[in-house]
């Protein structure tokens, strides 16, 4: 099983600590992982130009995108996790999402029923962390990828942390996050094991 984490922090605290966290659990359990960052990374707006749909070639853009569209299709399933800027995903997260247009434009199916989680973190209690995972699972239905939580009683959506706003730390403190983090990863591995059969 095949595994591409994406950290949507421009900074390399707690999101990125959170989505290796999940890369490592998966990695015990005879997953291969990679993983991505935007942080420090040129990520370039998309501008609705429509090259990639007139051409076929991919985005107009050559920047550190190229990167995340070799790993969005070589993966089985995806992780995305963003800390919540203003109750939501981060810009450069959201950025990202765009830009996937291109490889969508080459192939409509190129990430059809692929399995996608999502890992929200945020500063306050509600800081947004719902709302971010639907903002997440938005863009895998809208690539007719598989969108999946943890299940009732504690990861409906997926999984969420309140770090307090101490990166690491907090999520290491938070024992309800780490919870609905794994009960979200365990499905997260049974969808994929039965998808790929």
């Amino acid at each position: 099983m095949k595994i591409f984490g994406i950290s949507g922090s421009p900074r390399l605290q707690g999101t990125h600590y959170g989505v290796n966290y999940a890369l490592e659990y998966l990695k015990e359990r005879d997953c291969e992982v990679r993983y991505f960052s935007v942080a420090r990374k040129e990520i370039k707006f998309c501008m609705h130009c429509d090259y990639c749909i007139r051409k076929k070639e991919g985005c107009i853009h050559k920047d550190d995108l190229n990167e995340v569209y070799d790993n969005l299709i070589w993966a089985d399933g995806i992780i995305i996790g963003s800390p919540m800027y203003q109750g939501n995903i981060t810009g450069q997260l959201k950025t990202l999402m765009d830009r996937c247009r291109a490889i969508v434009a080459k192939d409509p199916k190129i990430l059809k029923n692929k399995v996608g989680m999502g890992i929200t973190i945020g500063g306050d209690r509600n800081g947004g962390q719902e709302i971010g995972l639907r903002t997440i699972h938005d863009f895998y239905m809208i690539n007719e990828m598989i969108p999946i939580g943890g299940g009732s009683f504690g990861a409906n959506l997926g999984a969420t942390f309140w770090s307090k706003d101490k990166g690491k730390e907090g999520i290491m403190e938070d024992k309800e996050g780490l919870r609905s983090l794994k009960k979200t990863l365990n499905r997260f591995l049974e969808v994929i094991k039965n998808n790929i059969k």
